[in-house]
């Protein structure tokens, strides 16, 4: 195995032992509680005309030019083409376990790679065209993209992140977590800019009782309802609240656009629907708008850094790289003087 944690040259034994030790993208639902109520799964998927494809994309583009703060509200959909199984598709995580199945195809949190949604947003953020992504995903490709901390919400957790309990500082990790649910991982907060901190570490990864992360919340309700143009993409919109925020732009005269293969729980306030891949959607929309996707770099995957401790104490040493937090915290200040202009 090379350094990419490549299994090409193991014999099946290996790579059986090896998948034991690695967070495997469909089996981070087996460390959840059970729960019931995951609402509709396995529904038909639809499939637009590819007249009807780009005839939408060109509407949509028309929309984008017209708006002033597009919000992006993602779900599992738009990371299956790198190789993570969503969960309510035909061959998605519940769907398959009400049949006692599992998803055939199963990558290492640490092996995927952003897709082409993921840049095309970023791309989309980079030239200031939208605002705030808010995402219900675990596996942290938007942040391994290169988008900006200040400009994401995660409202389900990150693979990639730990936090402390005390002071509630995000620390970032070079691989992903092996715990799900918020669960303590042994381990003491080295603290921040040199102070120390008696906290507990504890993974982000929400379990069906737990609370959304109150920072995190505050900001994408406040950029949904800031929002004349909410983009919903590769998701049914069925967990509360989360699956209401793209709503949110209709209560002031906005559009929302829905792009997903299965029908939602929204569908009849959507202004347009678009039924095909998410890939092709903003690959069209970034053609559409002239713009060139960015590639993923990484130099601007966080998870890929290292930095030197600056001093005893300091969280780099300990965990690689300490999240900047503040910035989310500072914006979510002045968000009540826009949202009164």
């Amino acid at each position: 195995m090379d350094r990419t944690g490549n299994s090409s040259d193991m014999d099946p034994e290996q790579q059986a032992n090896l998948a034991q030790m690695q967070p495997m993208s469909s089996s981070y639902a087996d460390g959840l509680s059970p729960y019931e109520h995951k609402g509709k799964v396995g529904l038909e998927e639809i499939f637009d005309t590819e007249e009807e494809v780009q005839r939408k994309i060109q509407i949509l583009a028309s929309w984008v030019k017209q708006s002033k703060h597009i919000v992006c509200h993602t779900g599992a959909g738009i990371s299956t083409a790198a190789g993570i199984p969503d969960f309510r598709g035909p061959q998605g995580v519940w769907t398959l376990e009400r049949k006692g199945e599992k998803p055939k195809f199963n990558k290492s949190f640490n092996e995927v790679m952003p897709t082409s949604t993921h840049m095309a947003i970023k791309t989309l953020v980079d030239h200031n065209i939208v605002k705030f992504v808010v995402s219900q995903n675990i596996d942290g490709l938007h942040l391994r993209s290169g988008l900006g901390r200040q400009h994401l919400a995660e409202l389900h957790g990150n693979m990639f992140t730990e936090q402390c309990n005390k002071c509630n500082g995000l620390f970032l990790r070079s691989d992903a977590t092996t715990s799900v649910g918020c669960k303590y991982l042994n381990k003491n907060c080295p603290g921040k800019k040199g102070r120390m901190c008696r906290g507990k570490i504890k993974d982000t990864i929400l379990d069906w009782e737990h609370n959304l992360p109150e920072e995190e919340l505050n900001m994408a309700d406040w950029h949904s309802n800031l929002a004349d143009l909410s983009i919903a993409m590769g998701t049914t919109m069925q967990i509360v609240p989360s699956g209401n925020l793209p709503t949110y732009a209709k209560k002031r005269g906005g559009k929302l656009v829905i792009c997903n293969l299965q029908p939602t729980k929204h569908d009849k306030k959507a202004d347009l629907i678009i039924n095909t891949y998410t890939d092709r959607v903003m690959d069209g929309l970034l053609k559409a708008l002239e713009l060139e996707a960015s590639s993923y770099d990484p130099s601007l995957d966080p998870t890929k850094k290292t930095f030197a401790p600056k001093e005893p104490g300091d969280g780099k040493h300990v965990f690689g790289h300490v999240l900047d937090n503040s910035k989310l915290t500072t914006v979510h200040k002045v968000l009540p003087q826009l949202a009164d202009k």
